[in-house]
């Protein structure tokens, strides 16, 4: 007897692909000293065998490439593999589902998932075939949205709820994981041992409004929107969000603080 397993790649690639280039060229760059603060805590260097879950456009594979780790990476969206191939070799980049994944058990000395894991069908199944795949000494990093109390960035996404189909009963937020209590839950529940947590700050600073919007509306979250309500009530929900965050330069700096979890594969994996 075989057990379905939920999926939602297809639907997810098909909205994180939408503006591929527009994310790859600015608002991926925004999560940089996320990529750089867990590689360097996760000690990714030469002959590591890293795995990104969820890799968008490779910026964090091709940081850990430069650390000379061996590094391969996985998403839903094939329009951001393409970018991620130019940064890679294709060989090392996987089109697939993060609830069931073409690796076998083992395989990795470290497994991150920035802001990916729970996105899929089935987080918690997506978690535990991450650890899966991580050796019994490897590292696995959880890193979701920091608490939105007080956090600019947390206004922009909470806005669009004006403009999104609402949401099935019982899903969850982009900020589901944020409380630190239910992100220690879920790493223990995907069968890790947590070891640290850290709050990363990563600013969103765009050189005026056009680039500010170009880029927020590459997002997968922003291309549902666009579905349900259009481009133009979309981008006039995001212009009024980040109307606050104007410098007098014209430009726009906006605080966003993302959650990393470090953790172990737990002595006994269920």
């Amino acid at each position: 007897m075989t057990t379905a397993v939920a999926q939602n790649g297809p639907e997810q690639g098909t909205l994180w692909g939408h503006a591929a280039r527009h994310w790859a060229d600015i608002q991926e760059a925004m999560v940089e000293p996320v990529f750089d603060a867990v590689l360097e805590r996760a000690s990714v260097g030469p002959a590591t065998r890293y795995l990104d879950l969820g890799c968008g456009s490779g910026m964090a594979l091709a940081k850990a490439h430069g650390r000379g780790a061996d590094v391969t990476g996985l998403d839903a969206a094939s329009g951001l593999l393409e970018i991620a191939s130019e940064r890679l070799p294709p060989s090392r980049l996987h089109h697939c589902d993060l609830g069931s994944l073409p690796f076998e058990d083992a395989a990795f000395d470290v497994v991150t998932g920035f802001n990916a894991i729970q996105y899929a069908a089935d987080p918690q199944r997506a978690l535990q075939e991450g650890v899966r795949l991580a050796r019994e000494d490897a590292t696995v990093v959880v890193v979701t949205w920091g608490p939105p109390d007080g956090m600019e960035a947390a206004q922009v996404v909470s806005a669009m709820k004006a403009v999104l189909p609402p949401a099935p009963e019982g899903a969850p937020g982009p900020f589901a994981l944020s409380a630190p209590d239910r992100l220690l839950a879920f790493a223990v529940a995907g069968n890790l041992d947590p070891f640290e947590m850290q709050n990363i700050a990563s600013p969103w600073v765009y050189p005026d409004e056009e680039t500010a919007l170009r880029c927020l509306l590459s997002s997968g979250v922003a291309a549902q929107a666009i579905r349900h309500s259009g481009r133009a009530a979309v981008e006039e929900a995001h212009a009024r969000a980040i109307a606050p965050f104007r410098q007098t330069d014209g430009s726009f700096r906006i605080g966003a603080t993302f959650t990393a979890l470090f953790a172990r594969p737990a002595a006994e994996r269920a």
